[in-house]
């Protein structure tokens, strides 16, 4: 089946649903991207000027492969959701993406950054990736540690995840082409106790390291670099940057460097009614890729505003493929794969119990 020749349900209803973690371990990640993706809806239905109306599906991958094929069949056969925000992460986007591609159902991730989903060999013909991927990510770690703080030894750990080792990959080229020793280690998800690794990397006499996997394993892993002694540098990506990291290592997170492909909502001045309006909703502040799920929801809606409602699946994956959305966090637009047009990569730094906005990574290293 591919596009549904009734746009969305006999009821008028039209949906959007979102693909992500929504429980398990790193639940809040996903719940950062839900809040955005409801938030936009609701606001849209609210206006009252679409002439239909926009319903919400969540889909709970839990972030997993071996979850993503169920949760996105749930999305495919309800015949009424015409477009997905996520999947979340790189691991069930690579697993969900062939359904996708058969369904004909675009999907535009506003985070899964590992750069091999592009592919065209992949044939994933629904994917649109709404972020700069962790090419960009990656390299702007190594420009960091090579150029502001003069690294000499990096000590790099991945997750053993797709997205983990995409990431770890990366980096490594760049701190290698800078002319810094890279010393490279995998570490799976749920290790029981990383105090072996943390002896590791003191005992290297490494002056920085990066970790790269989510919050829920940097979490213990910093808490035991901190026992063993460790005084470098640490820097994660965009799956450590949540305040779970901060609230499960404690004063072990102190100082560490945190990277993302996205902009901090608080802080950035385009982006603070949205900031304010998210509160509000949810009584909290939005987190990370909270607001570029918002933009890539909304850069949905304006496609369905202007085909008005009348849409099937196929031309609407079309239509996306080809727009170009300014939205609050920067525009979003892609080339002949579905790949991001752009390349910004931001950093922040846990200060005081806070994660702290920093600013353009690459501006900063000079």
């Amino acid at each position: 089946m591919t596009g549904c020749g009734d746009s969305g349900g006999g009821d008028g209803t039209v949906r959007i649903a979102f693909q992500g973690p929504l429980s398990g371990d790193n639940v809040a990640l996903g719940e950062n991207m839900q809040n955005g993706v409801k938030l936009a809806i609701d606001q849209a239905n609210a206006k009252g000027d679409l002439g239909f109306e926009l319903e919400y599906v969540a889909s709970d991958d839990q972030g997993l492969p071996d979850k993503a094929t169920a949760a996105a069949q749930k999305v495919i056969d309800d015949e009424s959701v015409v477009a997905v925000v996520g999947p979340a992460f790189s691991g069930a986007t690579n697993t969900a993406s062939p359904l996708y591609a058969e369904a004909g159902l675009v999907t535009v991730s506003p985070s899964a950054t590992n750069p091999t989903l592009t592919d065209p060999k992949n044939n994933f013909t629904s994917l649109l990736r709404g972020v700069p991927n962790d090419s960009q990510q990656g390299a702007g770690m190594a420009t960091y540690y090579a150029k502001k703080l003069k690294a000499k030894k990096v000590y790099l750990i991945d997750d053993k995840t797709d997205y983990g080792a995409g990431l770890a990959g990366v980096a490594e080229k760049g701190l290698k082409a800078a002319g810094i020793e890279v010393l490279r280690k995998s570490v799976p998800q749920k290790t029981p106790d990383y105090s072996a690794t943390a002896k590791d990397v003191v005992n290297s006499k490494s002056d920085a390291l990066i970790y790269a996997g989510y919050y829920q394993d940097a979490a213990p892993f910093a808490k035991k670099l901190k026992e063993a002694g460790y005084k470098g540098a640490a820097i994660s990506g965009d799956g450590t940057n949540d305040v779970k990291f901060v609230e499960l290592a404690g004063d072990a997170s102190e100082n560490w460097f945190l990277t993302c492909p996205c902009t901090d909502a608080t802080v950035e001045a385009g982006t603070k009614k949205f900031s304010a309006d998210y509160q509000k909703a949810f009584n909290r502040a939005p987190g990370t890729y909270s607001a570029e799920s918002y933009d890539i929801t909304n850069m949905i809606i304006e496609q369905l505003r202007a085909a008005k409602g009348g849409v099937e699946r196929e031309p609407l994956r079309d239509a996306l493929a080809k727009a170009s959305y300014k939205g609050l966090t920067k525009t979003f637009s892609f080339d002949e794969n579905g790949e991001f047009k752009g390349t910004d990569v931001y950093l922040y730094q846990v200060k005081g119990g806070k994660i702290a906005y920093q600013g353009n990574i690459n501006q900063l290293a000079g």
